[in-house]
């Protein structure tokens, strides 16, 4: 298990793009057998969130994109790992996942957000993925075609 504890400077709260009333986190911990990703925030909020979840719901251009109706459906990831988390700043984290996805930026109003809504967005998650035929196990490699038989002759 990896924990990473935060301190935040009082008399600086907040940083651009959150708002006043956001809680911060106070510990994170990366729970690598189960793969889940423990937070508790300064207001007592503790959530524990698969790394498929944060994985599949990464703020990331490449996962969302750039608007409405342009999201693209994550499949695959029941196995993903964090490999580890850099800080961004005193307001965000950015984990580097075993599929090589690295750009999602999680402010701590998306890491709470994604803490108090993850009942609702998983069913949602699933419901797409089932109306996709598309599954949440990592694809297997696909069978190689065979190699060509050698020539047996020499060219004259």
């Amino acid at each position: 298990m990896m924990v990473f504890l935060l301190s935040m400077n009082p008399a600086s709260p907040t940083m651009a793009g959150l708002r006043p009333d956001t809680p911060v986190p106070v510990e994170i911990k990366l729970h690598q057998k189960s793969r889940l990703f423990e937070i508790v925030f300064d207001n007592g909020d503790r959530f524990e969130l698969s790394y498929e979840f944060l994985r599949v719901f990464s703020p990331s251009a490449e996962v969302r994109g750039h608007g409405v109706g342009q999201e693209k459906l994550q499949i695959g990831k029941r196995d993903i790992d964090i490999l580890r988390i850099e800080p961004v700043g005193n307001y965000a984290i950015r984990p580097m996942f075993s599929d090589g996805h690295e750009s999602g930026l999680y402010s701590w109003d998306v890491l709470h957000g994604l803490g108090l809504r993850r009942d609702e967005l998983w069913r949602t998650y699933l419901d797409r993925l089932a109306t996709a035929g598309a599954s949440r196990e990592p694809a297997e490699c696909p069978e190689l075609p065979p190699a060509p038989a050698p020539k047996c002759g020499l060219a004259r």
